[in-house]
């Protein structure tokens, strides 16, 4: 019996990064051999055990073998005869097959160490094509680690989505791997992969269509609104923004994908189509609750935002309430956010000051001032009519909530 530190922990650990968690691989065991040293079994698929002290995972080695589509569909065999380089070589790419033995020594059977100095994607075998999650996991460590896919890996990918593994993919695991994607440093990368492979036409349409639409040249220099879009969600991990605002900066301007060729470079309406094309997104990837209704929020108000210069009191007042602020403080705060990363998100623009966001804050700091309950109260006093009474509290809010604003932004 010999055991293995594999796979992210010793990938992690040669480029110098924090090593969260430790993995191991055991060779020339039995599942009753690990029982009876102490080890709790608790995989479903296929033998994993926790060490009775440390609680970390030690797996027997094992191979797979395709039986159906989807990445479910293998057919696990562990057997103490199944050898390190046969478990190493089951793995998706060079780089997540390096092992290190219990004296140190680094054990790289594909080369996987080059490729990691290199900054190189590349898969071990044709087997790589048997598992479509394998396309999204590559196309995560490209915003992770900013590397680039072997042009033979970039290939065999294009030929999965051709032969429509792709389309086998559940929603829970396509969302499990953009929203992981999108939490790096360098999500752009993600996206521009998954569309050189074709699997982003696939997975995400609404925003595989945005390249190539142009947009006016005098508010994006950048002219190409899926470039835009790429340096948005650039921005937002810069600022280490969470998932629901780089996700909401990523679908804000899906409309502009439906806008008539005729129209270009202009997008009227353009927010109002974001908003249905959002929803289908977000149903069909299963994409949880908050992440999709701050989505909605900035598809249909960050052009308002931008506005808030012009905006006259009562406005930003109606604004406030449609985006719930009151109740919902910290996701005002990532929405304004989101259409920050908007503004942001253009060439020679990271710097500049979006004065919408503290114009914004101001309005939010003098309407959130004024008391409600008192103004109820009050109102409740004068007016005998119980039926007149909820209208008449509303407006009395809302017309203290304007002048309080109309005094702060002057």
């Amino acid at each position: 019996m010999k055991t293995y530190l594999v796979g992210g922990s010793v990938r992690d650990e040669l480029l110098g990064l924090p090593v969260k968690d430790h993995d191991y691989v055991v060779v020339g065991a039995s599942p009753e051999e690990m029982v009876q040293l102490g080890y709790r079994p608790v995989g479903k698929d296929f033998p994993v055990f926790l060490h009775p002290q440390t609680h970390e995972q030690y797996a027997l080695a094992r191979t797979e073998r395709k039986i159906s589509l989807g990445y479910k569909g293998f057919e696990v065999y562990t057997s103490p005869q199944v050898t390190l380089q046969e478990d190493l070589a089951r793995r998706d790419l060079t780089i997540n097959s390096i092992a290190k033995d219990e004296d140190g020594n680094i054990i790289d059977p594909f080369n996987g160490v080059a490729d990691l100095e290199a900054g190189i994607l590349r898969h071990i075998s044709p087997a790589f094509s048997e598992d479509p999650v394998r396309i999204l996991r590559a196309a995560r460590f490209a915003a992770r680690f900013n590397f680039h896919a072997a042009p033979e890996t970039l290939a065999l990918m294009s030929d999965m989505v051709h032969n429509g593994e792709v389309d086998a993919l559940v929603p829970e695991r396509v969302w499990q791997e953009l929203s992981r994607g999108l939490m790096e440093k360098n999500p752009s990368r993600m996206f521009h992969m998954l569309r050189e492979c074709g699997a982003l036409a696939r997975i995400m349409p609404e925003v595989d269509v945005l390249f190539g639409i142009p947009q006016p040249a005098h508010a994006h220099p950048e002219i190409d609104t899926g470039v835009h879009i790429m340096l948005a969600i650039d921005y937002a991990a810069a600022q280490n923004y969470s998932l629901p605002v780089r996700f909401a900066t990523l679908t804000h301007d899906l409309g502009k994908g439906t806008t008539p060729p005729e129209e270009w470079p202009r997008h009227i309406g353009h927010e109002a189509r974001s908003i249905e094309l959002t929803q289908n997104l977000c149903e069909r990837i299963r994409a949880p609750k908050d992440v999709r209704d701050l989505a909605l929020l900035v598809a249909r108000y960050h052009g308002d935002v931008h506005r808030a210069e012009e905006l006259r009191p009562a406005t930003m007042a109606d604004m406030l309430q449609a985006v719930d602020a009151y109740r919902k403080p910290g996701r005002f705060d990532e929405f304004l956010q989101a259409c920050a990363c908007d503004f942001h998100g253009r060439p020679g623009y990271a710097t500049k000051p979006y004065i919408p966001f503290g114009r914004f804050q101001q309005a939010y700091g003098a309407a959130k001032s004024v008391d409600a309950g008192a103004i109820a109260a009050e109102l409740s006093q004068r007016i005998a009519d119980s039926a007149a009474l909820p209208a008449a509290i509303n407006a009395g809010v809302r017309e203290t909530r304007i002048a309080r604003i109309r005094a702060e932004l002057g």
